[in-house]
């Protein structure tokens, strides 16, 4: 395994940075990722985990690393792990995100930490975004980062988790190319893992291209919008647990309660979990 030793106390000198950014929700994209999730476009706000369409990070091609994501050391710490993913999320959401109007971004990092896991070291960071339209907050987010080194060469993949077998929805979902390209371009994500077979193979050592974080939780929350349509989504919890890959199908479910929460998550073909999430509805 490469030794990439780092400076905790260097990177926790980014806890506390700020960014602003804003945007149009712009209602040709909102069409563009119904078209992708094969449904029909919204018409007045946007429904939850749409807005990641939105508030681009956008990066010279001069100032792109070799993983295809921006350099690090901007904004986000410059954290030398090379493996770096979405881990989970919290969401809160207090107003819709109308469609046609400008909304503005506010965005902290909370918290730089370290840990030692099965494959090596791993850095985690949390930043919180607020979005608001007309001086009103309309969703609050706590976004965890994961960053990781690379495996050793021959290392078997680490057992996965079994996932709850009852659920009351189930929607098998083909995650081929077109699907992550499509998602990769709406969120001007130049991650290469999502779109490169050679690098991700051959560089990160995976078996396929790998499905965007953000993009399961949004099929998740999909899953509860097709069979709950008139429910209201007030909160939304996340966290990756393994890997989906474009080389084979893969199960979004879920499990309504009578607390009004909602129970969600996403198997692989061999019943192992891959994220795991819960909402928190109104009629």
């Amino acid at each position: 395994m490469t030794d990439h030793a780092f400076d905790l106390p260097l990177l926790q000198q980014w806890v506390g940075r700020t960014e602003v950014k804003e945007d149009l929700i712009q209602p040709a994209m909102s069409a563009a990722l119904a078209a992708t999730l094969d449904q029909a476009a919204p018409v007045a706000a946007l429904p939850p985990l749409w807005h990641w369409i939105y508030f681009w990070t956008v990066a010279p091609a001069s100032e792109v690393g070799a993983d295809g994501h921006p350099q690090r050391g901007g904004f986000l710490p410059p954290v030398p792990l090379p493996r770096r993913m979405w881990a989970g999320g919290r969401l809160v959401f207090t107003a819709p995100l109308a469609i046609g109007e400008a909304a503005t971004r506010t965005s902290r990092i909370l918290d730089v930490q370290a840990k030692a896991g099965a494959s090596g070291q791993l850095a985690f960071v949390t930043v919180r975004h607020e979005i608001a339209q007309n001086g009103r907050i309309a969703v609050t987010e706590e976004h965890d980062i994961v960053y990781r080194d690379l495996p050793q060469p021959g290392a078997a993949a680490p057992a996965g988790k079994p996932a709850p077998q009852e659920a009351a929805w189930t929607r098998e979902i083909v995650p081929d190319p077109v699907l992550l390209f499509r998602y990769s371009a709406l969120t001007f994500n130049g991650h290469r893992i999502h779109y490169d077979r050679s690098y991700v193979t051959g560089v990160e050592g995976y078996p396929g291209l790998i499905v965007h974080g953000p993009l399961i939780a949004t099929l998740l929350l999909d899953l509860l919008r097709r069979n709950m349509p008139d429910a209201v989504v007030k909160e939304f919890s996340f966290r990756a647990v393994g890997p989906l890959f474009d080389i084979e199908p893969f199960t979004v479910c879920g499990q309504p309660g009578a607390d009004g929460r909602v129970r969600l998550w996403a198997r692989n073909q061999r019943g192992e979990l891959a994220m795991q999430a819960e909402a928190l509805i109104s009629a």
